[in-house]
């Protein structure tokens, strides 16, 4: 292993990755082109380089990243620099000429400051004296769906993410330009850039969302680098002058923030973050709002020591990447909460960073390093340094991701969501805030992975991101029409009516509410939550828990839902489950001509595939996914409906996925309770063509207790053995005692639940 690595080493040599970089140190070093503030300052640092340089060829993630990122970044040198007139959409080539254009004056700038090669910042600075040529006169883009337009780009969103990336580069070759480029640049197209993403775009920069984040960071950034205070305390607090207008609205219909009211990067810390660390838009948005939150925080804490913007709200930002990590399953993957792609990881590059800079200025918890080797790559700056070091040292520690319940809300107390984990069953639970404008009306909603694959998924969003030939890579329009509404998830749909009416200014202003979670129980981990407001004169109740039981196989997942109405109400309870059909106990009639399910929300996209109707108390139907069996078994009433559906219907465009769902229908009811039990078991191997443990061992479910006060669930196997949860409806004290009497037999608990066997 180590001669292979002094080979590679050798290698990093012949491409001139440990060059001396000694005629360029004066250049670096002049004090007369220096205003006062050191450069590289905001995520290298003086110091950083010198460390980075004395360590090149003695650690290898490091020197392997560096490696790669000279390879890129000498080919895009070779390939001539593009700074096209800007026309398309995201995908399009000039969308991704100048988001390329930014990522790789980062990477160039960086490689000048480590390599001391000079064709580095000649390539940074030949490329913006182009985009200062272009800004002053670069009109809005052309294309017109966004609610802030953008000049580089068709949102402004993505020309902030340009000027953070190329705050960096600016950053890296400042000392090195000269004064009458640096007042070029700086004169026609840093400040005129930062001015109109602000004041030009109050809209955009001015609110409590990601959006804002990656604006608030990219004026701060090139303020750093420029010591422009004005513009830093732009960043910092918001537009606080005549720029803005009383009653102007954002996208959403929300007021932006005005004079006296929080705005700027510190607000989109304090309200978007739960103090768990949870970030209310949900992990797929928190993955990509770390980058500006933390590369900011890094300037911030290099340039600005002072502010201690780690410590601000009790180092949530910190505290929020090891959140951020516990929101993924077992491959890494991020839930899919909200408006999400599903695939996003931990290993997409705004997590890299998190990742390092969290190391460096937040304790250098060895747990993150386990995630950092598992990621193999780096930043090439002083975190990425710290990091590399702390695993070539053999620092590294587990990972290891445990049920937890995550607040949502500025004060945590808006509802969150809870992960309920045992052996490989993953079951992530959400009674959250809405979200903002990427929430979803889904309160009580769950999904349920094992061995990370999805069992019973969330849909998720309705994009095809950055894929120019869907709509642009942008959202489509049945993101709202469809992922959104509530029958698209796992949670009960009242009337066929979404929950909150589908509307975001009712949505936004109710959370449900915890009831009680406890994960510190080895056979059991358990959630339950509340929701008053998703339905008028309606109050859900739902409870979910994986129980590991020596009878079972593996670790099965209960799920008890309570209705209470003061109208009577058909009640529908989706799964969508992924797999094939393997056996139902129940007649089903399949449709041989297809007819969408509904008219609205959502259930005009519902193919109706068949129908069917218990023939006992009991509804049992079984699927076998990835080489495992799984059987939901749900108590059911005799005037039960019975739904097999499909995704797909009223799609012309081929833009929604067509994935199948399992609906349970109630007619006509006021007050009900649906309890499942869904059960994984046995294996199929298509090589040894053995189905193992093929069939469910529930023999019976049965509801024998539902009152106001308690619930009670009798579980009977086929060999005979009975199991009983019973449930607290009205005291979640931990310490309250209660008593239940079931067939001539007390029971008696402390606690909000408890589960026994009853042979």
């Amino acid at each position: 292993m180590r001669f292979s690595y002094v080979i590679f080493s050798l290698f990093l040599i012949s491409l001139g990755l440990f060059s001396s970089c000694e005629k360029d140190a004066k250049k670096l070093n002049n004090p007369t082109i220096n205003r006062g503030l050191q450069h590289p300052s905001l995520i290298l640092t003086k110091q950083g380089v010198q460390d980075i340089k004395a360590q090149l060829g003695h650690i290898p993630i490091f020197d392997k990243t560096l490696a790669v990122t000279k390879k890129e970044v000498d080919a895009e040198i070779l390939a001539g620099i593009d700074v096209p007139i800007p026309k398309d959409y995201s995908g399009g080539y000039t969308h991704e000429r100048h988001k390329k254009n930014h990522l790789m004056m980062q990477k160039a700038g960086v490689l000048f400051q480590l390599l001391g090669d000079e064709k580095y910042a000649v390539y940074v600075r030949d490329m913006l004296l182009e985009y200062a040529k272009m800004y002053p006169t670069l009109p809005l883009h052309p294309q017109t769906r966004s609610y802030a337009r953008g000049k580089l780009f068709w949102q402004c969103l993505n020309d902030a993410n340009w000027l953070v990336y190329t705050s960096q580069a600016y950053d890296c070759i400042y000392d090195w330009l000269s004064k009458d480029d640096r007042d070029f640049l700086e004169k026609d197209l840093f400040k005129p850039f930062a001015d109109f993403i602000s004041i030009g775009n109050p809209q955009f920069f001015n609110r409590i969302h990601n959006h804002s984040t990656w604006g608030n960071a990219a004026v701060g950034m090139i303020a750093l680098v420029m010591d422009d205070d004005r513009l830093l305390n732009r960043a910092l607090y918001g537009i606080k002058d005549d720029h803005l207008k009383e009653g102007m609205k954002d996208n959403d219909g929300g007021l932006i923030k005005v004079k006296g009211e929080k705005a700027g990067f510190l607000a989109n810390i304090e309200e978007p973050f739960s103090p768990d660390g949870y970030y209310t838009e949900g992990p797929y948005y928190q993955r990509y709002a770390m980058y500006p939150f933390l590369i900011f925080a890094e300037a911030l804490q290099n340039v600005k020591p002072n502010l201690e913007i780690f410590k601000y709200k009790d180092s949530v930002l910190i505290k929020a990447v090891s959140t951020l990590l516990n929101l993924s399953n077992k491959n890494g993957d991020f839930f899919t909460l909200n408006d999400a792609q599903k695939g996003m990881s931990y290993y997409s590059k705004s997590v890299v960073s998190s990742v390092d800079i969290a190391y460096k200025f937040g304790g250098e918890d060895p747990k993150l390093l386990d995630i950092a080797n598992k990621q193999q790559v780096v930043t090439l700056d002083d975190a990425g340094l710290a990091v590399a070091k702390g695993i070539e040292e053999g620092k590294t520690k587990p990972f290891i991701k445990k049920s937890v319940n995550l607040s949502d809300g500025p004060e945590g107390k808006q509802g969150g969501v809870g992960i309920l984990r045992s052996n490989d069953l993953e079951l992530v639970f959400k009674y959250t805030a809405q979200g903002l404008s990427h929430g979803h009306y889904d309160k009580l909603s769950f999904s349920l992975f094992n061995n990370s694959n999805e069992v019973l998924q969330d849909y998720g969003l309705v994009r095809f991101v950055n894929i120019e030939q869907k709509g642009g890579g942008n959202y489509l329009k049945e993101n709202k029409t469809w992922a959104k509404q509530t029958i698209a998830h796992n949670t009960l749909v009242q009337n066929e009516s979404s929950q909150f009416k589908g509307k975001y200014e009712i949505g936004s202003k109710h959370h449900s509410d915890l009831f009680f979670f406890d994960a510190k129980n080895s056979s059991i981990k358990i959630v339950s939550a509340k929701e008053d407001n998703a339905y008028s004169g309606t109050q859900l109740h739902r409870t979910m828990a994986i129980i590991n039981d020596d009878e079972f196989e593996k670790p099965f997942v209960i799920d008890v839902l309570q209705v209470q109405s003061k109208t009577k109400n058909q009640y529908d309870l989706p799964f969508y489950y992924f797999g094939q059909i393997m056996e139902t106990n129940f007649d089903y009639k399949v449709n041989s001509e297809l007819k969408p399910l509904g008219e609205k929300d959502g259930y005009q996209y519902l193919w109706k595939i068949g129908e069917g109707k218990p023939t006992s108390n009991n509804v049992k139907f079984s699927w076998l996914n990835q080489g495992v069996f799984y059987t939901l078994t749900t108590v059911a009433t005799k005037n039960d409906n019975l739904i097999f559906a499909k995704i797909g219907a009223n799609d012309p465009h081929f833009n929604l996925r067509n994935d199948p769902a399992f609906i349970l229908r109630r007619k006509d009811t006021q007050n009900t309770i649906f309890v499942s039990v869904i059960e994984p078991h046995g294996s199929y191997s298509p090589v040894s063509e053995l189905a193992l443990n093929s069939k469910s061992i529930i023999s019976n479910l049965e509801v024998l207790t539902n009152t106001p006060e308690f619930v009670s669930i009798k579980i009977k196997t086929v060999n005979g053995k009975s199991k009983l949860l019973m449930l607290a409806n009205d005291v979640v004290s931990k310490t309250s005692k209660h008593k239940l009497k079931l067939n001539d037999k007390v029971y008696q608990w402390i606690g909000s639940y408890y589960y026994t066997n009853i042979n």
